[in-house]
């Protein structure tokens, strides 16, 4: 399939059904499996830090993952097919074996092969959308994925009230729609990796030092990144745990966690994606950190439900945009041969902080309390802010479209 419109319209029919697939597996990683670990299994800190660095230890894979990948002269598409199924089997085996060890290693295991297909999905992107659309045509499966997220999580916060030891059937729905996935990948256009010199699987990070712009970025990405990081599981922590006097059942735990927070995406993510096209990346970047700053703030130092609404609301429109940087951003500074290598690199500096994250979150949490971690986190991503302002000139905006 050469014709680049009909590789565009294939790939977008397969991506909306995998959009679909993708918003019931969202609300496991927001809401769902802190949930289960922490009002079934009784987790730890430690454990519960282990579940949520999951994805961040499939994302520190990327690099390496890569790397065989295109040695073995695999296609993008087939690569992510293959990580999903084993995720599939991951997340089976912890719904069939209801142990915390088997849920620990099955739902791990699950959700670290679901990050680790991020840099070939985003080859996919990079080569079956058009320049100038990949936003928009993102950003419209987005939406697809945000209805299904919220409808999921009202269903399973449902579900669990009625009887917590349905969470296995909530694991089997997991796992089914992971088999959706690697089937919808399987058949995507295909879209062959590049194979570049050397067997060292962190070649890629030789274009942090040759690229100023794309080095740049990802500095300010990780203070951003840890800020945000470290906030994300105290959100659940926060609504669920008796030590901070709310103890929120499981329908409003997805209330604050999962439905309005897709609500105020689902009216956001067509808008980011149509500026995601046209605007200058880093004064994109700039908002959508004040969206997370703000949101923060708002969540865990507001106070009462008003707090929690506004917080709720502004992760939300936020994490509209939030969706679309993380996943396409590399195709603004990379050249198309180059966007695998660019997006390893992200997504292992993103696994770094990931793994770090969820462990210094509970921790700053025990010993200084909700809200000056909040502050702390805020403060990150106002410095992760105000790294870019310089980049927002003309000449960066030049550099940005010419492939930095």
């Amino acid at each position: 399939m050469n014709n680049p419109i009909e590789r565009e319209r294939a790939t977008f029919r397969l991506e909306r059904v995998r959009a679909l697939a993708g918003g019931v597996l969202e609300t496991a990683q927001v809401t769902f499996l802190l949930l289960i670990a922490t009002r079934w299994f009784q987790a730890s800190p430690g454990e519960k830090g282990l579940l949520q660095g999951a994805s961040s230890a499939g994302l520190l894979l990327t690099p390496l993952l890569v790397s065989w990948a295109a040695a073995l002269g695999m296609h993008a598409e087939r690569a992510a097919a293959w990580l999903f199924a084993m995720g599939a089997a991951g997340v089976l085996m912890a719904a069939l074996v209801p142990a915390l060890p088997v849920f620990l290693g099955g739902a791990g295991l699950g959700f670290l092969c679901v990050a680790a297909t991020a840099p070939f999905v985003a080859s996919i992107y990079s080569q079956n959308y058009r320049a100038g659309r990949r936003g928009d045509l993102f950003s419209r499966n987005i939406v697809v994925r945000i209805v299904a997220s919220v409808a999921f999580a009202w269903i399973a916060g449902r579900v669990l009230e009625a009887d917590p030891a349905n969470f296995r059937w909530i694991l089997g729905v997991y796992a089914a729609a992971l088999i959706l996935n690697a089937w919808c990948a399987w058949h995507l256009p295909p879209v062959p990796l590049v194979r570049t010199e050397g067997r060292n699987p962190l070649r890629a990070f030789r274009w942090v030092r040759e690229d100023r712009l794309f080095r740049l970025t990802l500095i300010s990405w990780m203070l951003m990144g840890f800020g945000n990081l470290v906030m994300f599981p105290l959100r659940v922590e926060y609504l669920a745990n008796e030590r901070y006097g709310l103890h929120l059942a499981a329908t409003d735990i997805a209330l604050f966690t999962t439905i309005i927070p897709n609500a105020a995406r689902l009216l956001f993510t067509r808008v980011w994606g149509r500026l995601f096209d046209r605007m200058n990346f880093f004064t994109l970047r700039i908002l959508l950190n004040t969206g997370f700053m703000l949101g923060i703030l708002s969540f865990f130092t507001g106070g009462g439900s008003a707090g929690l609404w506004a917080g709720a609301l502004l992760f939300g429109v936020a994490n509209a945009g939030a969706d679309l940087a993380w996943s396409l951003w590399v195709t603004k500074v990379a050249p198309p041969e180059r966007v695998t290598d660019y997006m390893a690199v992200h997504t292992f500096l993103t696994g770094a902080r990931g793994l770090v994250a969820p462990f210094a979150a509970f921790y700053c949490a025990a010993h200084f309390g909700v809200g000056p971690t909040a502050g702390g986190a805020a403060l990150l991503i106002l410095a992760a802010s105000l790294m870019l302002i310089r980049e927002r000139g003309p000449a960066a905006a030049q550099g940005v479209k010419a492939g930095g």
